[in-house]
């Protein structure tokens, strides 16, 4: 029984790491994010640039929660945020996030692994226009533990990200 749970956490484990490994190869289509600062992986000068299709090659994940801009509960989708610094060999302690607005929000990395938080690409199961915060969003999930219904929390899930800096 052992060596069958062995075996099925190392498939899983390729599985993940085949994908990061396609995750990162040069974008063909538009430049959606930029990761730079401190990263042991790079795919331009400017760090490591994904399209769309790199970051949907990333393992998706899914949760709903209430937030403050909309009366409804959503559905957010899209690699968990560990993830995606894991597929850059993030090495910093806090994440600098640039919306397309020039907004800028800093990020624990602590929280990234702490929580399931989500670079959302899909809200209720649809790409997420620019005009509707997209086409990236960083999302806690809200409604998992009462201390992240709070302002600071809120202020740390910037919208329509462009970069992310690991200082």
């Amino acid at each position: 029984m052992r060596r069958r749970h062995f075996l099925l956490a190392a498939s899983l484990a390729l599985t993940f790491s085949a994908a990061i490994a396609d995750s990162l190869s040069t974008p063909t289509g538009k430049v959606v994010l930029t990761i730079a600062g401190k990263i042991g992986e790079r795919n331009s000068p400017q760090g490591v640039q994904f399209d769309m299709a790199m970051i949907e090659k990333l393992p998706q994940h899914s949760f709903t929660t209430l937030t403050p801009w909309e009366k409804q509960p959503i559905q957010f989708t899209g690699p968990l945020l560990r993830d995606v610094l894991a597929a850059v060999k993030a090495q910093g302690t806090v994440i600098k996030a640039m919306a397309l607005n020039d907004y800028q929000s800093s990020i624990p990395v602590e929280d990234a692994t702490k929580f399931d938080m989500v670079m959302a690409l899909k809200m209720n199961g649809q790409p997420i226009p620019v005009k509707t915060k997209g086409p990236l969003f960083i999302v806690y999930p809200f409604d998992a533990k009462p201390e992240l219904r709070s302002a600071v929390y809120y202020e740390r899930s910037p919208w329509q990200v462009k970069s992310l800096t690991l200082e």
